[in-house]
């Protein structure tokens, strides 16, 4: 597993975008991870995203993508799926299965609709197809914490609404050390592509992804809202709905059947 370990930058026309990769098997799997890349991108991560995605890569050569580099203001998520896309064509990947989490999903769907060329699989988890109330009155106020530079605020926020209450009895001892780690001063990242999930919604034009895709969410997710992932489901022809029941936003780190049944609808 550590042995293939790769990071790397890939120049898209004037700017550069960070992707680290790892694993045995020949089918590419590219993840799109969610908003955390504000925070931190992939870079100085590999041996912490191999061992995260170790039961991947005995079937797959794994590459987990940062948007790029230098952000500017405004940048759609519509840009983000065409740089992505563009990041894809310069490694010579094609006929990628495609994981997107959380705002790495809404990135999925759109260059799924945008691109339909390059997915052979889709897997969408605990994303959104449009901005919901719930994920609408999240996002601004993280924007507002990030704006008045309140990190350990806003990353006890995020775990409190991410995590059942099962893990986070775990995980609070730890609150003021897990607060502190990766601090920031800089949110500008954050903010750019926070104010692009608000924008997204490709909620009418879902019927245009045309591959296979796995839909997984939670049934108490308190970042995007309760039904988001079973109305992407409803929306893609060729569909299937897993929710994991008691969980939220954090799923797909909870759910010990998370990685048995992406692994299981990549075989198939």
């Amino acid at each position: 597993m550590f042995q293939s370990l790769q990071e790397n930058n890939i120049k898209i026309g004037n700017v550069t975008m960070t992707y680290v990769a790892f694993g045995k098997g020949e089918q590419p799997l590219i993840i799109l991870p969610g908003l955390s890349d504000g925070l931190k991108t992939v870079h100085g991560q590999s041996f912490n995203l191999a061992f995260y995605f170790r039961k991947l890569t005995p079937h797959f050569r794994v590459y987990v993508f940062s948007r790029i580099n230098n952000l500017k203001a405004s940048y759609s998520m519509k840009e983000m799926a065409r740089d992505q896309a563009l990041a894809l064509q310069c490694l010579g990947l094609n006929n990628v299965y495609l994981m997107g989490v959380s705002q790495g999903g809404m990135i999925a769907q759109q260059l799924a609709i945008d691109y339909p060329e390059v997915i052979a699989k889709l897997i969408l988890v605990v994303s959104a197809s449009k901005t919901t109330p719930t994920m609408e009155k999240t996002i601004c106020y993280w924007i507002k914490l990030a704006e008045e530079k309140k990190y350990s605020v806003l990353m006890k926020d995020t775990m409190e609404k991410t995590y059942s209450l099962k893990t986070l009895r775990r995980y609070r001892p730890f609150f003021p050390i897990i607060t502190r780690v990766g601090k920031t001063e800089n949110f500008d990242r954050f903010l750019i592509q926070a104010q692009a999930c608000l924008s997204h919604d490709v909620s009418a034009q879902l019927n245009k992804i045309v591959c296979p895709t796995l839909v997984i969410g939670g049934d108490s997710d308190k970042v995007i809202g309760e039904a988001a992932s079973e109305d992407i489901a409803e929306n893609i022809p060729s569909s299937k709905l897993i929710i994991y029941p008691g969980l939220g936003h954090g799923a797909y780190e909870e759910e010990k059947s998370f990685f048995p049944d992406v692994i299981e609808f990549m075989k198939k």
